[in-house]
């Protein structure tokens, strides 16, 4: 993880220097955001450019996440698992509004820093402890729970190797 001792803590700043671990959450939850749309009530009559559409106020607004961000427009290779795709470096290559596990824009969801942050700080402190391994038992790709609202894996099963 880091060459420098940190005494086995994971502080603020060091989480936040942790990008490829970033990036693999972040590709995560594309690949498997827990939330499959998004949905919202207009406030107001709003025009939507030159469409010629408008949407009502009080008019329900559905927005599908998923479908979204396994689009090869916005995503090549959707359907593969590319971290790589959220490192600092290639940030700039993505498409505004097109990954959107928390939602976007001012009603995105609030406890995300806060949520992403305890992920990240559990993930550090797992990885650095064992090592999770394909086993027999172990689905490829993962079998997953669709319903309307979520995805969710049926079983995960792995081997653990303390380091």
């Amino acid at each position: 993880m880091s060459s420098v001792d940190t005494n086995g803590e994971i502080d603020y700043d060091l989480l936040s220097k942790l990008s490829y671990l970033d990036a693999v959450v972040s590709e995560t939850l594309r690949l498997h955001a827990p939330s499959i749309r998004v949905a919202r009530i207009a406030s107001q009559d709003y025009k939507l450019g030159d469409t010629g559409i408008t949407i009502k106020k009080g008019q329900a607004v559905s927005i599908p996440t998923y479908a979204i961000a396994h689009l090869e427009e916005f995503y090549p290779n959707p359907e593969s698992f590319i971290p790589e795709r959220f490192l600092p470096e290639n940030k700039p290559k993505l498409v505004p509004y097109t990954y959107l596990p928390f939602g976007g824009g001012p009603r995105s969801c609030v406890g995300m820093r806060f949520g992403l942050m305890e992920a990240k700080l559990g993930l550090a402190h797992v990885i650095r402890r064992y090592q999770f391994l394909k086993c027999a038992n172990t689905d490829i790709p993962v079998s997953l729970i669709r319903n309307e609202f979520l995805h969710t894996p049926k079983r995960v099963i792995v081997g653990i190797h303390k380091r």
